[in-house]
């Protein structure tokens, strides 16, 4: 059976020194639809839109510096620790999606402190619509890069990545992950126009579960990132995820809010109205 040799350069075009890439353009994509979204949202429930500016801020920072630190601690924890100046070279690769996600939950309380008027918990359910949509991106982005590859496989839909020197067919687990991811979108946008985000943590919770549940599974169908983890009974990605799994299924029953009310404490401003 002939697979689909992929060879796509990473390169959007090259102009001299000047390369950008196709992973780039897609987290780009990611958090400009991500801020459509939070957009509306913000519009349909009274609140300043000028305050996106703050939070996109935020989160981007968060989901920058959390990834790289993340990747550089849980991954080559020893490396880096003796060479600690090399975490800050983000162009040379290396970002863990569990890193990112401490790094925005870290980045939202830090927003939030300035805006009391938007409760945590509130503003997590909102914000997990436009993450699972650039988590779906990202994904897509690690495609054009032909990185974080599936073991070889013979199913009709296994894929050549000659890009990064390969000659087997393999699965292809990024896309995997942002089918999964995009679904997923497509389900708290739909549960959040049933329920307009009421139920507080059930949005953020469905993330968390949903997320880290096909990240462990799809594991499965991925190369170990370090060698390290050929000796773990799970790999690292599969060991972060579940501390947050449990944590979603925490929020998603509500007792996240029950357990910590100060979470989305009471504002210190009057609730704005919800615009017709």
């Amino acid at each position: 059976m002939e697979h689909f040799v992929w060879d796509f350069s990473p390169e959007i075009f090259k102009f001299g020194s000047f390369a950008p890439r196709w992973y780039g353009l897609m987290f780009a994509i990611g958090f400009m639809v991500g801020y459509s979204f939070m957009q509306k949202i913000f519009t349909r429930e009274g609140y300043n839109e000028e305050d996106l500016s703050s939070l996109l801020f935020h989160v981007m920072l968060g989901t920058i510096i959390g990834a790289r630190l993340g990747h550089c601690l849980f991954y080559e924890p020893e490396y880096y620790l003796r060479n600690p100046i090399e975490m800050l070279f983000i162009w040379k690769g290396g970002l863990a999606s569990h890193g990112g996600t401490i790094g925005v939950i870290i980045a939202v309380w830090l927003y939030k402190r300035k805006h009391p008027d938007q409760g945590y918990v509130w503003l997590a359910d909102r914000l997990s619509i436009a993450i699972a949509f650039t988590a779906a991106c990202i994904r897509i982005g690690n495609f054009f890069n032909s990185e974080i590859l599936g073991k070889p496989s013979d199913v009709p839909w296994a894929i050549v990545f000659a890009r990064a020197g390969e000659t087997v067919p393999r699965h292809p687990a990024m896309l995997y992950e942002s089918l999964s991811y995009l679904v997923l979108t497509g389900v708290l946008y739909w549960l959040y126009k049933k329920t307009e985000g009421k139920k507080r943590g059930q949005m953020i919770g469905l993330l968390f579960v949903w997320v880290f549940t096909s990240r462990f599974f799809i594991e499965f169908y991925k190369e170990n990132q370090v060698p390290f983890e050929n000796d773990l009974p799970l790999n690292m990605g599969q060991i972060l995820s579940i501390p947050f799994i449990i944590l979603g299924l925490v929020a998603f029953s509500g007792k996240l809010v029950e357990w910590m009310p100060w979470l989305d404490g009471a504002s210190s401003r009057p609730a704005p109205q919800k615009k017709a």
